[in-house]
This record gives C-alpha cells, sequence and structure tokens, in this order.
C-alpha cells in the first residue's frame, strides 16, 4: 500500500552510540537503520539516513573515517541540513545523542516525530524476507 503524500523521513537512531568505536558494530548500526527503508519506500516514500551523505563527505575530505576528527564538523551538520529538506523523522529505538538532536530539531520545526514504522503513513506491517523484485 502507498500512500497519496510522500513523505521525505530522516531515520534516526544509533550509528556510533553504543559502539566503543567498532567499526563493525558501527556497520551493523548502520545496517539496522537501513533496514525501515524499503518499508518507507514502498510506501510511497523516500527514506533518508543522515550517514548515507554525511560518509561520503567526510571521504571527499579526506578524512579516514567517522571516528576522524572532521567528523565533528560533518555528522551532525549534516542531518541538521538534511531536517531542513525532510518531511518527518523516524526515531528508532536505542540511546543516541545524534537522533535525539534529529527529533529535537524536528520538534522545534513542527515536523511529525514517528516512534515506530506502522506509525508512518500507508506503512504495512514489516515483512521479512528479500524485497520483491
Amino acid at each position: 500500500m502507498t500512500t497519496d503524500t510522500s513523505l521525505m523521513i530522516l531515520i534516526a537512531g544509533p550509528y556510533r552510540s553504543g559502539t566503543d568505536d567498532d567499526p563493525e558494530r558501527m556497520a551493523a548500526n548502520l545496517a539496522h537503520l537501513e533496514e525501515a527503508a524499503w518499508p518507507l519506500f514502498s510506501a510511497g516514500h523516500l527514506p533518508m539516513i543522515g550517514e548515507w551523505v554525511a560518509l561520503p563527505v567526510l571521504s571527499s575530505a579526506g578524512a579516514s573515517g567517522p571516528l576522524d576528527p572532521l567528523a565533528s564538523q560533518v555528522m551532525y551538520p549534516t542531518a541538521e541540513r538534511l531536517l531542513a529538506h525532510c518531511d518527518a523523522v523516524l526515531r528508532l529505538p536505542g540511546e543516541s545523542r545524534g537522533a535525539d538532536q534529529d527529533v529535537a530539531i524536528a520538534t522545534e520545526r513542527g515536523l511529525p516525530v514517528y516512534y515506530r514504522l506502522e506509525d508512518v503513513p500507508g506503512v504495512e506491517p514489516v515483512r521479512r524476507g528479500p524485497a520483491p523484485r
């Protein structure tokens, strides 16, 4: 089922938080955020994750990755800039100062904040398995 109104939705949740800066755990956190992308997309929305933008920006600036000192000038500011273009936030569970900041900015701007996928307009219950072709 798709909705008549397509929203750009920032998916916010833990990325670096709780990983002790372990790259594998950070990658697992990003994969968890990405799990919400298909249900949002299939409902007619455009999912967005700040790291999808911030990590290539860091790379093109010559940074070694999200632990590079330059990251503090890119990671949170990227999410804030993205929120100027987003229509809503999906806040996934887990402790994350950055995701909490995203929620605060969205709330300040009057954007809806969803805490469960099924609360997003048009999203059907999550199916597991490969995406349909």
